[in-house]
Formats: structure tokens, sequence, C-alpha cells
């Protein structure tokens, strides 16, 4: 079995490994030709990831002329920990004033995941508000693959 069919990732290990990251790194064309290539936030969305922006965004103007992208999440520091999924990806944006408020709460909620304080109605209210009154400047964006591919290093066992 060659190294990189060792290293692959299941669509299920995919799937896992996109839910549990929070960083994106998402790379369009810009209007001269060249990569523009920003991180961002974002969640799991079926197959793919979802996250909100500016509607004025150099990413959002790319998208609108060419609405494909790069997407790219990984993890690890030595060789024999690296992770990571790079995804060819048709993009929807998103105008709907209640999906693009479903987005930033479901951002807002992994933001805070891991955090298992009580949150009192107010802030809670008032996260809602400020979700509500973002999603009037923002478009959501969702990123839907045409191609994956995916590596896990720890598989390897820590051989080369």
């Amino acid at each position: 079995m060659s190294r990189r069919a060792q290293i692959k990732m299941t669509p299920g290990e995919v799937r896992a490994y996109l839910a549990a990251g929070r960083v994106a790194n998402v790379a369009t064309i810009g209007p001269k030709g060249r990569p523009h290539l920003v991180p961002v936030f974002y969640i799991p969305d079926g197959d793919g990831i979802a996250t909100w922006t500016y509607g004025t965004s150099q990413k959002v103007a790319n998208l609108r002329r060419l609405p494909e992208a790069t997407v790219l999440v990984e993890t690890g520091v030595a060789y024999e920990e690296l992770q990571g999924v790079s995804m060819e990806c048709d993009v929807e944006i998103v105008e709907d004033t209640e999906q693009i408020v479903r987005i930033g709460t479901d951002l807002l909620g992994k933001m805070s995941n891991g955090n298992d304080e009580v949150v009192p109605d107010e802030v809670v209210t008032a996260a809602a508000q400020f979700v509500r009154l973002q999603a009037q400047k923002r478009v959501g964006l969702v990123f839907r693959p045409t191609k994956v591919v995916s590596w896990d290093h720890r598989k390897l066992g820590g051989t080369y």
C-alpha cells in the first residue's frame, strides 16, 4: 500500500476532523488573477463548511466573480502529527437574513464550546441581538466540496 493511501482519511474521519476544527484558510481568486488567502472561523455543514463575513469583503467580491475556492484546515507541528483536509469547493453566497443568523449563531456557539459555565439569560439575549445586528452587514458562505484531499500522518505510527 502506498504511503498516500495509508494516510488518507475516510469520509467519516474528514467530517469528524472538520467538526473539531475552528479555522480554515480560504483561497479565492482576486481581481488580478492572484490567489487571495484568508483565515475564517467556520462551522461544519454537511461534507463542507460554512461561515459568515462582511458582504463588502474582498473574498465576497472574488466569490461573486467566481464562486469557487480552495479551503485548507490543518493541524500538527511535527511530521508525524500532521493532519489536514484540502477541499476544492463550489461556494454559495447566502443573502437570506435568517440563514445568516443561523450561521452566525452556530459560529458563536462553536467558539464558546468547551465553556461549561452557565450563561445568564441576559448574556444569551445580548448575543442573539449581536448576531442579528451583524447579519444585516454580512453574508453567509457555504463551501461545498467537489474534490477532497486529506492526510493524517499519525496513521504511520511515527515512521516515515
